[in-house]
């Protein structure tokens, strides 16, 4: 099946189980906007607690904050959203749709890859086993000849970038042959800039009113708090500072489900560190933060970095960790050396001294730092996309199952009677009265209990008892595993025991 078929699936499987909904849905929705259902919010909740935890937890010169969403404005103008959060834009003259016309390259880019792994599984299904991929690569014309238009569109992408050279954008466009995906037509505009930050005013008339900014990023809330936290906690270098919270981003471009969103939600570290050592914090971090994801479970070939040829002005190393999404290797986290940029723009445009007294060298300096950043949506759909699965069974038949990490699931356990009489249904009551104190039960009694299986692996339950006749005579259940289905019979005191141990975040803290 395509991969592009595959995705849909997901889309309407995340509806139709209550992951993920269309925003303001009874009004036809609104572009890039969408509510998390009761499964939704609860698998959200736990990616959230994960990587909480992995941060504050775990680490005892890290400490969280909640900024507020509105900030002074002049925040923004200190770092540089006011005057330089801009996207470059190109309008379909047939369509009337506006693309992001670096996004469009990108795509191009992607095309190029494609192309040749599409070389590449035709020689492996002919070679078989004796199959090499790198010589392949190394030798075949078909593919030498894309990675090489590849590399050069590549060349004039990045230099366009660098130079903010509209034109070059469009010239790019133009010479790829690049359609708009609605009209087919390569009728297009001139490349333009246009900000991202949402405006509302503050104030009781509209006399006095103040024009603000809903925060397009969560880290300058982290940035003005900085020696807040220092001084109150009496953080001493290195020490890092963890946010979770939405920001909101006026996306022309909005697409791929919830992949990019104009309301979203990011978690944030901002590690400080002293001058000279930030490239040394940097890699640690790289590390550290590939492990966590990796830690899930979904395969090592499932991700990549991507470091960054360009680098932001005020950056001097940066990358992203990509998680293969059924419509390519996309971001899902930045890891960013900012050097003091940030602190020391907001000293400048506050007029107050932010800087970070040394009790070691007796000197005072601004602190570097080192950003990760994650969003939790697109954590959110990376995990969805991952765990989605239709298997086959013997027999012919299909169960479509969730194979989320069992810390992560909505559900950890659903208690099921096998009939809805002669006393089963309220023994099958007070296991889950007693379970759901650990951890998120759910009771289900209608239809087979085979269909009530089926509901349960298509939400990723990762376990499942069946009450029976002999459950009031032995004081023991049938226990179902989702993954392979197997079954075995368990005392109901071990259940706590033998499924806490497997669910709850703990188990995933404990291996990293």
């Amino acid at each position: 099946m395509a991969q592009e078929d595959v995705f849909k699936k997901i889309v309407s499987h995340c509806k139709e189980y209550g992951f993920v909904f269309p925003g303001s849905d009874i009004y036809d929705g609104l572009g890039a906007v969408y509510d998390y259902g009761q499964l939704g919010v609860e698998l959200k909740n736990n990616i959230k607690e994960y990587w909480w935890k992995s941060m504050v937890l775990l680490h005892e010169n890290i400490v969280g904050i909640d900024s507020a969403i509105f900030m002074h404005p002049t925040v923004w103008k200190a770092s540089g959203h006011v005057d330089a959060f801009n996207d470059p834009l190109i309008d379909n003259r047939d369509s009337k749709k506006r693309y992001r016309a670096d996004v469009l390259i990108e795509d191009q880019l992607a095309k190029y890859d494609e192309k040749m792994q599409k070389e590449v599984d035709k020689a492996r299904k002919r070679f078989g086993e004796s199959f090499d991929e790198a010589l392949f690569r190394q030798t075949n014309p078909r593919i030498l000849a894309n990675k090489e238009k590849q590399e050069a569109l590549h060349r004039r992408f990045t230099a366009a970038l660098e130079n903010n050279d509209l034109a070059e954008l469009k010239q790019i466009i133009e010479d790829e042959g690049i359609v708009c995906p609605i009209s087919g037509t390569r009728n297009w505009t001139d490349v333009r800039q246009f900000n991202l930050m949402f405006a509302t005013e503050m104030g009781a008339s509209a006399d006095a009113a103040m024009k603000v900014y809903l925060r397009p990023e969560t880290a300058q809330g982290i940035f003005v708090n900085y020696l807040n936290v220092q001084k109150t906690g009496r953080m001493k270098l290195p020490f890092g500072i963890a946010q979770i919270g939405k920001a909101f981003r006026n996306e022309i471009v909005a697409r791929q489900f919830i992949f990019r969103m104009r309301e979203f939600e990011q978690m944030e570290m901002q590690y400080f560190v002293k001058p000279g050592t930030e490239l040394e914090a940097f890699q640690q971090w790289k590390e550290q933060r590939m492990k966590w994801h990796q830690n899930l479970g979904f395969g090592a070939d499932n991700y990549r970095f991507h470091d960054h040829e360009k680098l932001a002005h005020y950056a001097n190393a940066a990358t992203d960790i990509e998680f293969r999404m059924p419509f390519g290797f996309k971001e899902v986290e930045g890891i960013h050396s900012r050097t003091d940029f940030d602190l020391s723009q907001h000293e400048k445009f506050s007029g107050k001294s932010i800087k970070y007294f040394d009790p070691q060298s007796n000197e005072s300096y601004v602190p570097y730092v080192i950003e990760t950043s994650i969003g939790v949506d697109r954590m959110f759909l990376s995990i969805m996309c991952h765990a989605f699965e239709e298997e086959q069974l013997e027999g012919g038949e299909t169960r479509t199952v969730l194979r989320l990490p069992a810390a992560l699931a909505p559900v950890k356990l659903a208690v099921l009677p096998l009939v809805r009489k002669d006393g089963l249904p309220e023994k099958a009551r007070e296991i889950v009265n007693e379970l759901r104190f650990h951890f998120n039960c759910q009771y289900d009694e209608k239809d087979t209990i085979g269909k009530r299986y089926r509901r349960q692996d298509a939400i990723g339950t990762p376990y499942c008892i069946t009450v029976d006749y002999d459950t009031l005579n032995d004081n023991a259940v049938t226990l179902r595993y989702r993954d392979d289905m197997r079954q075995e019979r368990v005392p109901i005191s071990q259940l706590n025991a033998i499924i806490e141990d497997k669910v709850s975040i703990a188990s995933l803290l404990k291996k990293l």
